[in-house]
């Protein structure tokens, strides 16, 4: 059973030392994910992490272990029982998993790799199968919204944008999960909302609960939508 749920994104701009100049510009949007991951960590040392990644599907267990070297600075973090050489090619929501767990004090984290393609439906067949799961169970949904929402996005800005974020932002505020998973797949993919699949998999594993929803950022700083949330 999922006893509570983070959500945030997975930028690799949320750890300070790559990010040197714009640290205090990025600092709200690192201190609620913090926040969020230290929520979890309260009724879970271990987590459960689902991300959407092109390396998905693939399942990374404690033992992994990685670096932040391919930004420019050597930061190994791992996933709680990492030892030996970094691997320079753990995808970034492991490496972003890895630093969340060591600052929120949790003792591990298992990474899920979604394909970015994974479809409604799937998503809901593995979300129901994630509510059936082991008791006490904390659920870590790293995601992005949509890329397309200001001019500084990093791709030009679509008029359907802010719609698109404002239903995901509203649904995390609200603790409610049908609008994330009414998401349209084929949208998401144009307004460049890479984590659709993840946000849709955390609706199967939550619906048809009451939950009491904290919405600790809702912003787009680079263009880009950025929530992070507490469900308990």
């Amino acid at each position: 059973m999922i006893a509570r749920v983070a959500f945030a994104p997975h930028p690799p701009l949320l750890v300070p030392e790559l990010v040197t100049g714009a640290a205090t510009e990025t600092e709200a949007l690192r201190q609620a994910c913090l926040r969020a991951a230290r929520t979890l960590t309260e009724v879970a040392e271990d987590w459960l992490v689902i991300a959407v990644d092109q390396a998905g599907p693939a399942t990374l267990g404690p033992a992994s272990r990685g670096t932040f070297a391919g930004f420019g600075v050597e930061l190994e973090v791992d996933l709680g029982a990492g030892e030996g050489p970094a691997d320079p090619l753990l995808p970034v929501p492991a490496l972003v998993a890895g630093w969340l767990r060591a600052h929120a004090g949790a003792r591990s984290a298992q990474v899920r790799l979604l394909p970015p393609d994974l479809s409604p439906a799937e998503c809901h067949e593995m979300g129901t199968r994630l509510a059936d799961g082991p008791a006490r169970t904390g659920l870590f949904v790293l995601a992005d919204s949509s890329a397309r929402l200001t001019p500084r996005s990093p791709v030009p800005p679509d008029e359907r944008a802010p719609a698109f974020d404002a239903a995901i932002s509203g649904a995390l505020a609200g603790g409610d999960p049908a609008p994330l998973a009414a998401l349209d797949p084929e949208l998401a993919v144009e307004l460049w909302a890479h984590g659709r699949a993840a946000y849709q998999v955390a609706a199967a594993a939550t619906a048809g609960r009451d939950w009491r929803a904290e919405l600790l950022y809702s912003d787009c700083p680079y263009g880009v939508g950025y929530h992070v949330a507490t469900w308990v």
